[in-house]
């Protein structure tokens, strides 16, 4: 029972899912630098980037909303005749790039193929060419018999979304996560065995930094979950995996970093084993705190928080929802113990935002250990309403403004979070992934 309930496991993550989707489920979503825009991917292979409404006196109760900025097609559905394998459009991943100028640079991917699109504003356009007529055609040179000097007209704004590079042919499993390095000149993209360093202007050669996968596969113990770049040592970086552990390497240390600098994992309790331990431990999301002192990653149950000097414990524990380890057989079935929650840190590192079932969300302050849990629905999705806060109810005699543990809809689930650092608490803004646009 142990070993297929493991395979099942890894087969979560090694297998691809050929159920069908709806193109308009999102499946990731991004903030950038400023707050500014926020970017969200879909299974159709979509990206679509919202703007924030500017203020203005005259239109007070628009604040802080986003409207559509512009959308693009970013991946096209593929076969591999190879290995007979669809090759899905859906975006896993994107990582905005800081902005350097007035265009925007962003990188979104699926599970094979790594794109680096940017993304500018046009309201003028040239008139006046002297080698080219009114509708673009090129002149005949010996018609010409004066020359003008172009000039530049207004024109409705238009945005445009162009691909500037293309990585592919590097990872022969899925793709899982991607992150932008403090230099700004290199990423890395990782999949369930192994992990990749690019430069940004090289698109034919990755650097391989890690690579788990064992001679053979049937001894296969583990697989990488997620990895991320320290936001301000070039050089460091983290990955989680299946197992619940968490290694930092150091590229300075050797080119392949088979040797971890440091390894994070929390001793288990005894009391606390069960034939599901090993799933509901799985990692689906690590996070650098913003000061890059913290690391956060989050399991099926809890979100944790590792200083990066302590490797034995995480210095806190916080419950998402422990009133479903009474619920854990049932989600084994339908398959949503395999679920994989994001996490993410408030501007200030003072608050932790994570996902969880029927709509809520759960936000947790470090410093006042105060807890509170949100519904993220479309009833509650009215400009300047204002949030209630929601209880479960485990057993015994519920209150009116509680619900009932058996009375959770495990279909609706937050899976994908976003923090923009506008502000300390007020600015957050989350998607959720079985929604449509």
């Amino acid at each position: 029972a142990k070993s297929s309930h493991w395979k099942k496991l890894l087969n979560s993550f090694l297998m691809p899912n050929l159920s069908k989707r709806k193109a308009d489920i999102i499946s990731t979503v991004e903030f950038n630098h400023t707050g500014e825009l926020l970017a969200t991917g879909d299974k159709g292979g979509r990206v679509v980037i919202f703007q924030r409404e500017q203020e203005s006196k005259n239109q007070v109760h628009r604040r802080g909303e986003y409207n559509v900025y512009s959308t693009f097609q970013s991946h096209e559905p593929e076969f591999d005749y190879l290995k007979s394998l669809e090759i899905e459009e859906k975006i896993n991943k994107i990582r905005w790039l800081p902005q350097q100028n007035a265009a925007y640079f962003l990188l979104s991917t699926n599970d094979k193929t790594v794109k680096l699109w940017k993304v500018s504003e046009r309201d003028k356009r040239p008139e006046g060419y002297n080698l080219k007529d009114e509708e673009g055609r090129l002149r005949d040179p010996a018609t010409i018999t004066t020359l003008r000097v172009p000039v530049l007209r207004p024109m409705d704004l238009m945005v445009e979304a162009t691909p500037r590079r293309v990585f592919a042919n590097a990872h022969t499993y899925h793709i899982n996560s991607i992150s932008v390095n403090s230099d700004y000149e290199t990423y890395m993209s990782a999949d369930d065995l192994r992990i990749n360093l690019w430069n940004f202007e090289i698109t034919n050669q990755s650097f391989n930094i890690v690579d788990i996968k064992p001679a053979n596969m049937e001894e296969l113990t583990e697989v990488i979950t997620a990895a991320e770049f320290h936001p301000h040592h070039c050089n460091t970086f983290v990955y989680s995996s299946s197992k619940g552990t968490i290694r930092l390497c150091d590229m300075r240390a050797s080119a392949l970093c088979d040797r971890h600098t440091k390894f994070f994992e929390e001793p288990e309790d005894p009391s606390n084993r069960s034939f599901f331990s090993e799933i509901i431990s799985s990692i689906s999301d690590v996070k650098f705190s913003h000061s890059g002192r913290y690391i956060m990653t989050r399991d099926y149950l809890t979100v944790k928080v590792w200083d990066l000097n302590m490797e034995n414990r995480p210095i806190e524990t916080y419950q998402v929802h422990d009133y479903l380890r009474s619920k854990l057989c049932s989600l084994y079935e339908n398959d949503c113990i395999f679920d994989k929650f994001e996490c993410v840190w408030n501007g200030s590192d003072s608050v932790i935002m994570t996902g969880s079932y029927n709509n809520f969300f759960r936000m947790f302050d470090r410093n006042t250990k105060r807890d509170v849990t949100l519904e993220a629905s479309r009833e509650n999705s009215k400009p300047r309403a204002i949030l209630k806060p929601r209880k479960v109810c485990v057993g015994g005699k519920r209150r009116k403004d509680e619900i009932s543990v058996d009375s959770l809809d495990f279909s609706k689930k937050i899976l994908h979070t976003a923090w923009t650092r506008l502000t300390r608490w007020t600015s957050y803004y989350l998607i959720i992934s079985h929604t449509e646009y």
